[in-house]
């Protein structure tokens, strides 16, 4: 009996796939470039399952029902390359490739067209949920070739997470585009680490308060608009004590580690030229906290301003929750204005209702939050940017006053809380219908001629000064 899909790469989200895939029903076969992992996965967590171990890609191959469904669960960039050439002499036309980890949509681009040359179906599929998610069912976004989706579809929404009934998987649209929305997913999940690891720092630091008061406050949080995987796991992690009692939290290198996905999100905002502050800010703060020698040599020269503490901490703590709220809201708007942008610059058709559904459940930025997004787009698909909702209007005028109430008293304090910053800077902007640039476009004619508009004569209009000679 021939297998429903091949799977490559018996890492530990590779192996829960598998798991999950057999769970639902589905035959499963294995391939690992150290074929001794193929052995061990049989003996070990597969042991008793129906999942066939192969010990090369001709027996994986050969194993498979047509169309042959091929999964990659490796390392991205030049190894799932080299899976594909040597996939290629093995496969017939109408053959499937799904690329699963966490690759640049660019090269998603790349191979789906290049591989349709060659008569083979690819598909490029954005995982989340971590290890836990890819065992009980994660969020799956695929893009690609949209011939294979009738192929692949029942699998993937089988094993994904579901939410009120429906799967956190549908079709994301053609080319790269499923790994693109991946990709703002792991930018808006930089964002909302950093925002929450702000109102911690500035809960503790800044108002003094204990890491048990912090927590009480989180999980609070988590019953209300706030509630969230990272939210509920940020309340866990605060209520875990080392083994001398004292929070673990504490104890832990203020060094935070990253992969990449959060910096292609911003690069490829700043190419298509769409502001992704909060993101930006996120994987800077991470650079940062990396310096630690240099940040411990600054922190003996330059004291903190003022002593912690305010006047009105309760009152504090619920400012925070607005401003951590309201923020939120801001690095989502940005984040889909960048999928917006994104899709006009590459011909995707994308349904932004239905990304939100996806994301519901299962991945790391899952949180009832996302339920609003899905409304606000099922009321006005061409949505421009989520601050024109009413409902997200009304949540933002709601926590205005609480969230620039903390950002100018971290200013005070000296607490660095880069996210909130830039979030009710971004806000700022936007709602200006005046900005400074009208300066900056005069200092680029000044010093190369780069011409302006005018307030006064229709828009396409270019003007030049000769600000050296009359100018002057």
């Amino acid at each position: 009996m021939k297998a429903d899909i091949g799977l490559i790469g018996l890492a530990v989200m590779g192996r829960n796939l598998v798991l999950n895939m057999n769970e639902h029903g589905f035959s499963v076969a294995v391939f690992n470039r150290t074929v001794s992992k193929v052995d061990e996965f049989l003996a070990g967590p597969a042991a008793g399952t129906s999942i066939v171990g192969v010990h090369s890609l001709a027996e994986l191959v050969d194993a498979l029902k047509k169309p042959r469904r091929v999964m990659l669960m490796v390392q991205a960039g030049a190894v799932v390359d080299s899976f594909i050439e040597l996939l290629l002499p093995l496969l017939s036309a109408g053959d499937i490739i799904i690329d699963g980890g966490n690759s640049l949509f660019s090269d998603t681009n790349r191979r789906t067209r290049d591989l349709a040359g060659k008569g083979i179906l690819f598909v490029g599929c954005g995982i989340s949920g971590g290890e836990e998610g890819a065992r009980r069912g994660p969020s799956i976004m695929p893009g690609g070739n949209s011939r294979a989706w009738p192929h692949v579809r029942g699998i993937f929404q089988a094993i994904a997470a579901r939410v009120d009934g429906e799967p956190c998987c549908e079709w994301v649209g053609e080319e790269g585009s499923g790994h693109f929305v991946k990709m703002v997913h792991n930018g808006i999940e930089y964002g909302d680490m950093q925002l929450i690891s702000e109102a911690y720092d500035f809960m503790g630091r800044g108002l003094g308060l204990a890491i048990g008061e912090i927590r009480s406050a989180f999980s609070r949080w988590n019953g209300g608009v706030l509630d969230s995987y990272l939210m509920e796991i940020s309340a866990d992690i605060l209520g875990r004590r080392d083994d001398d009692g004292a929070p673990l939290v504490d104890k832990i290198l203020d060094t935070a580690g990253q992969k990449g996905t959060g910096k292609w999100a911003a690069i490829n905002a700043l190419d298509l030229g769409v502001p992704l502050t909060i993101i930006g800010e996120a994987v800077s703060a991470r650079c940062l906290s990396a310096m630690k020698d240099e940040r411990r040599k600054a922190a003996a020269i330059f004291p903190s301003p003022v002593s912690p503490g305010a006047d009105d901490v309760e009152g504090f703590v619920e400012a925070v929750r607005d401003g951590l709220y309201a923020s939120k809201i801001i690095s989502y708007a940005q984040g889909y204005t960048l999928m917006c942008r994104a899709a006009k610059e590459y011909g995707w058709q994308l349904n932004y209702g239905g990304i939100a559904l996806m994301w519901r459940g299962g991945c790391i930025i899952r949180s009832a939050f996302l339920g609003n997004i899905k409304e606000a787009f099922e009321r006005d698909p061409k949505l421009e940017n989520l601050l024109f909702d009413d409902f997200f209007r009304d949540a933002i005028l709601g926590a205005e006053g609480g969230w620039r109430r903390v950002v100018a008293k971290a200013a005070e304090l000296g607490v660095p809380i880069p996210a909130f910053s830039s979030a009710l800077a971004y806000f700022d902007g936007y709602r200006s219908e005046r900005l400074p640039a009208n300066l900056i476009q005069a200092q680029r004619d000044y010093f190369g001629a780069h011409t302006y508009e005018r307030v006064d004569r229709p828009r396409g209009q270019f003007f030049h000064t000769d600000w050296i000679g009359k100018g002057r």
